[in-house]
């Protein structure tokens, strides 16, 4: 049953490094039983976070292990409750960030095979990357740029591979917590030519959320969030109009999978955002519109993909909650 039965922990912490030899034995372990107690997973952790020297088979036994011990090992198997979510944060995160790639890579498998995981697991993945745009620094900058107010296509994908973790197989609407992290990393970006990737996530997250609340039916995240062809033949635009055509392109193409929401389909949706609370032990933060409204004009200030945005809307949706309607009228104005 014991994991670590072939190998000594404080061997490995005292020299620092984890051999290939370690791993195979490991590995073998593992194998015979699949079985891994909560005192070895803290001694796992403990390797990583002690020995600088590891071998390349280190990282995706880690990774592979410790999430079979937090998905399909703790209870209830393969869902990941608030108790579990905050151990694993405590361990990955014991000043509040995340220390090392190993461990973000840990905490982005645990999201994509769990069936479902509490919204603060997922808010804490998100932090990384709203992190590193705004310190540049964190395991996503370790070898990279250290530049601030910028986010690479490859972070963005990080995101998007989040959200679609968290909208696991039901047509759950991006949350407040998700919204509230993807607005702070939009405000934090320097002004200048944006990112067409970053662009065409956000609008169509914010999009999401705001349908959402005006009485559309949000379809699968998949779909929702999709990224599209039009990125890599954008042509030639000013800068006047380059986020205006970004917004219009990304949100042209997920239109039609928006429609009214049936009285029967919310009250489906309000019975599945029900179950997964009861399962993981919290409550989900649905993007309420006067939330919303009051979120974005916290500063007095919109960015110019979030104006786009909202023009957008206004020429384009049928039906809109009043809150937004509000914020609509007031930003055409100005």
């Amino acid at each position: 049953m014991s994991i670590l039965r072939s190998v000594s922990v404080d061997d490995m912490v005292s020299r620092g490094s984890i051999r290939e030899q370690d791993v195979v034995r490991m590995r073998q372990s593992f194998y015979d039983d699949g079985l891994i107690g909560r005192d070895e997973a803290e001694n796992l952790i403990r390797l990583n976070g002690a020995c600088p020297v590891q071998d390349a088979a280190w990282a995706p036994f880690f990774v592979q292990a410790m999430s079979d011990f937090i998905v399909n090992q703790a209870e209830p198997e393969g869902y990941v409750t608030s108790a579990n979510a905050d151990w694993l944060i405590a361990v990955i995160a014991p000043e509040g960030e995340v220390r090392t790639k190993t461990e973000l890579d840990l905490l982005l498998h645990v999201l994509d095979t769990a069936r479902w995981s509490p919204e603060r697991l997922v808010r804490f993945a998100l932090e990384e990357v709203r992190r590193a745009v705004v310190e540049g620094d964190g395991p996503l900058r370790a070898h990279g740029t250290r530049s601030m107010g910028k986010i690479t296509d490859a972070e963005v994908e990080l995101v998007r591979r989040v959200l679609y973790a968290f909208g696991g197989d039901g047509n759950i609407a991006i949350t407040r917590a998700e919204a509230e992290v993807l607005i702070a990393i939009e405000e934090s970006l320097a002004e200048g030519t944006p990112s067409a990737a970053w662009t065409d996530l956000f609008v169509k997250a914010m999009a999401n959320v705001i349908l959402a609340a005006s009485g559309y039916a949000p379809p699968s995240r998949e779909e929702a969030l999709r990224s599209d062809a039009w990125l890599k033949s954008r042509g030639d635009l000013s800068a006047s109009n380059l986020v205006g055509a970004m917004v219009s392109n990304s949100l042209g193409s997920v239109w039609n999978a928006y429609c009214e929401q049936s009285s029967e389909e919310r009250a489906l949706a309000r019975l599945e955002r029900q179950r997964i609370e009861i399962i993981t032990n919290e409550e989900i933060t649905e993007g309420e519109a006067a939330w919303l409204v009051e979120r974005l004009t916290r500063d007095d200030k919109l960015t110019p993909t979030e104006l786009a945005l909202i023009d957008y809307l206004r020429r384009e949706a049928t039906m809109l909650h009043p809150a937004l309607v509000d914020l609509v009228r007031r930003t055409s104005a100005a």
